[in-house]
Parts: structure tokens; sequence; C-alpha cells
């Protein structure tokens, strides 16, 4: 009953840290491309908060569940799915942490150029194509974790 308790957890989480990321990354994109500053501005505070709430916890829970799972199951860390996830949520890991800097320094911009109701500077458009390119590893990098948590290739 532990094992299938934490796996249904694990898989809500999964399911948390994708929607969330997809869903904040497709509002944050259609913001953008409005140029509407006021909407931009609200967006992004929006976004950071949805990575706080969401984001955070299930960044965290996944590994942690995952590993216990493993532990559970018996299954050492060496069988490929299980290390070749865990190199891959890395790597999502590694393009997340800049990208969670890039969200609260975009934000705070909008913000600045909100209440001064001046365009959007260069460096927030920079900001936001890093934003944009550092999501395109991690998305894909997730989405080969999912595939080898279902298939569990060894």
């Amino acid at each position: 009953m532990i094992y299938l308790t934490l796996k249904y957890l694990h898989i809500l989480s999964m399911v948390l840290l994708f929607g969330t990321g997809l869903g904040s990354a497709f509002y944050k994109w259609i913001a953008d491309r409005s140029q509407n500053l006021e909407h931009i501005a609200q967006v992004n505070r929006h976004v950071v908060l949805a990575d706080w709430i969401f984001t955070t916890p299930t960044v965290i829970f996944q590994p942690v569940s995952g590993l216990i799972m493993v532990y559970l199951a018996g299954i050492p860390v060496t069988t490929f799915w299980v290390s070749a996830s865990l190199a891959l949520y890395i790597l999502a890991g590694l393009c997340w942490i800049p990208v969670v800097w890039l969200q609260i320094r975009m934000s705070k911009i909008a913000d600045t150029s909100l209440k001064h109701q001046h365009a959007l500077p260069h460096k927030y458009w920079q900001y936001a194509r890093i934003w944009f390119w550092l999501g395109v590893p991690a998305f894909t990098a997730m989405v080969l974790v999912v595939f080898l948590m279902v298939f569990k290739i060894s």
C-alpha cells in the first residue's frame, strides 16, 4: 500500500510539474507576444508565483519519491532507465535554475516598466529569449524521463 500511494503521489506530482511548466511557458510566451505591458507584467508575476507554489515542491518531490520507489521495488539505481532518468532530470534542473532567476528578473523589469509607463527594455527581451531556449532542453528531458518511467527500458 505504501508503494502504490507513493506511486500515485509521484504521478500526480509529475502531472503538476508538467502542467504548471507547460502552462506557464505558454501563457508567458503569449503575453510577451501581445506587447501589452500590463498583461506582460501580470503574467510574469503569476508565472513566478506558480513556480513557487507548484513547480518547486514537485521538483523536490519527484526524485525523492522516485528513489524511494526504486528502493522499495529493489531496483538498482544503475538500471538504465533509472540512471538515465536521473541524468535527464539533472539536465532539466540545470536549465530550470537559471529559468527561475530569469523569470524573477523579467517580472521585476516588467513591473518597473509598467510603473514608469516605459517600454520593456532590450534586456527583458534578451532574458525572454534565453528563458525560451532553456525551456527546450528542459522540456525535452522531462518528456524523455516520463517515457523512461513508463516503459522502464533496461
